[in-house]
């Protein structure tokens, strides 16, 4: 990882207080008429010489004696999230403002956040007159923010973003393990590396399969982090970490190459998550499991028909070595599974039929427990960041058998992608281990409000207000 390159946002667009800010005027579409029926005379004569329509995320700036900005009217409803706010700051011009008038708390901080998030962007590689130098609107706290919260979540999402958009020739296995230990600097964590030949010492051979064709520079490894205090309940989080996927042999086409530096999004999630358990100090005993790896060709590439040893001693006939993910996955699950812990949270970046039931902007949820699952599928509403739940099929397990080792990793019928992926995955998993994963995108295909084109955080704040419901209150500093 460039070491110039931050996790984090260097500031975010706030500030604790700054006179003369512009105040915004929240005001819901049913209620807009009655408001400007009690706004000045001017004001009404202003909407109507512009023609305001008070729809949802329409902005009326209201001009002063001097021709300066006065006030903004923000047309939102009540039940509105941080996409829905996150139009607003690119609508005003720079400078400060602050909420005006009592804000509910949950409006307060999704209005917080969404303006944080409307502020990112990515210009690492850009020349300095590339670079957006400008400044933006700046948003004065709103008196019910829970800025902590709304800190933590805004700079875990950059972490997210920075990570996958960072490109392949600068974010190999060996960069995101110092991301890793940077991060683990930054909360007092605890960071161990598997690397090369070691993993076959320490019994992680399917990781060092798939990764081997790299080469030294860029060896395999599993990434090890831990923090938290003994004794308390035992959360593990996995990530896909492949830094770049040709497909391997069986070698991807170039228009689905080319977005394979963000193959390694899963992992780039768990780290995001863990900075948010870590910053908020839950009671959890965290541990973060990434398998990072660049399936790449050369002559000691895993070969199609191979058949690969899992930890767990299950063994692995290489279908299709595009579907590498989820043998590299397989190594970390077993692992994670052997402590027993209450939760094991995966993502990963796994299939393209997720994407093509769910689409880009919804991560399928796969849950061998029904109460984590309902759980997690309300905690994903309540943080707008939705989740959409899909069948660990029992019956489809017969499509994973292989025909000269335990297992396929691509079954032949190439029906039910995504649930034969995830039943891969289970056969590393205890049954009596409740166990969470996300097969998910990683990245917006288009830019929307908050959301630009690029690396993108998916099902992170769903599981982390899961994480802060059921493992424990934030413990005091």
């Amino acid at each position: 990882m460039p070491s110039s390159l931050p996790l984090f946002p260097a500031s975010l667009p706030f500030a604790d207080r700054a006179r003369g800010a512009v105040p915004v005027v929240r005001v819901a579409p049913e209620a807009f008429p009655g408001w400007l029926k009690g706004a000045p005379a001017r004001l009404r004569r202003w909407a109507r010489a512009t023609h305001f329509r008070a729809e949802a995320g329409a902005v009326l700036p209201v001009p002063g004696r001097e021709g300066e900005i006065a006030r903004v009217a923000f047309v939102q409803t009540d039940d509105a999230g941080p996409w829905d706010y996150a139009r607003l700051p690119a609508k005003l011009s720079p400078g400060a403002y602050r909420l005006e008038g009592d804000t509910p708390p949950a409006a307060a901080d999704a209005l917080a956040l969404g303006w944080a998030l409307a502020a990112y962007g990515f210009d690492r590689y850009r020349s300095p007159k590339k670079k957006n130098t400008s400044d933006g609107a700046v948003l004065v706290w709103p008196k019910t923010a829970d800025r902590a919260a709304v800190v933590r979540a805004a700079e875990a999402t950059y972490l997210v973003r920075n990570l996958v958009n960072v490109p392949a020739n600068d974010m190999g296995p060996g960069d995101l393990a110092a991301a890793a230990r940077a991060l683990a600097r930054r909360h007092g964590a605890r960071v161990t590396e598997i690397v090369g030949n070691a993993l076959l010492k320490k019994g992680y051979p399917a990781v060092h399969a798939v990764g081997r064709a790299a080469g030294p520079g860029r060896a395999p490894r599993l990434i090890d982090l831990n923090w938290g205090r003994a004794g308390a309940p035992r959360v593990t989080l996995v990530g896909k970490g492949v830094c770049f996927d040709t497909g391997g042999l069986d070698l991807k086409p170039s228009a689905n190459m080319k977005l394979m530096k963000k193959d390694m999004g899963g992992a780039a999630h768990a780290l995001g998550l863990a900075h948010m358990v870590m910053a908020a100090k839950l009671d959890v005993r965290l541990r973060v499991l990434i398998p990072a790896v660049e399936n790449s060709v050369s002559g000691d590439a895993m070969r199609p028909l191979d058949v690969v040893r899992t930890r767990k001693g299950l063994t692995v006939e290489i279908g299709n070595t595009d579907a590498e993910g989820r043998v590299i996955l397989a190594d970390a699950l077993a692992e994670a599974a052997d402590e027993r812990p209450a939760l094991i949270v995966d993502f990963a970046t796994l299939t393209g039929a997720a994407r093509a039931a769910l689409g880009p902007e919804l991560p399928a949820l796969f849950c061998n427990d029904d109460g984590v699952a309902d759980a997690l599928l309300a905690a994903g509403k309540s943080a707008f960041d939705p989740l959409w739940r899909l069948p660990l099929w029992a019956p489809y397990g017969k499509m994973i058998e292989g025909k000269t080792a335990d297992i396929t990793n691509a079954p032949d019928s190439g029906f039910a992608g995504a649930i034969t992926a995830a039943l891969f995955l289970e056969r590393f998993v205890e049954s009596s281990v409740h166990w969470v994963h996300l097969d998910i995108m990683a990245w917006n295909v288009a830019a929307s409000p908050g959301r630009p084109e690029g690396g993108e955080a998916m099902g992170m704040r769903a599981l982390f207000a899961l994480l802060a419901d059921r493992y424990g209150r934030a413990r005091k500093s």
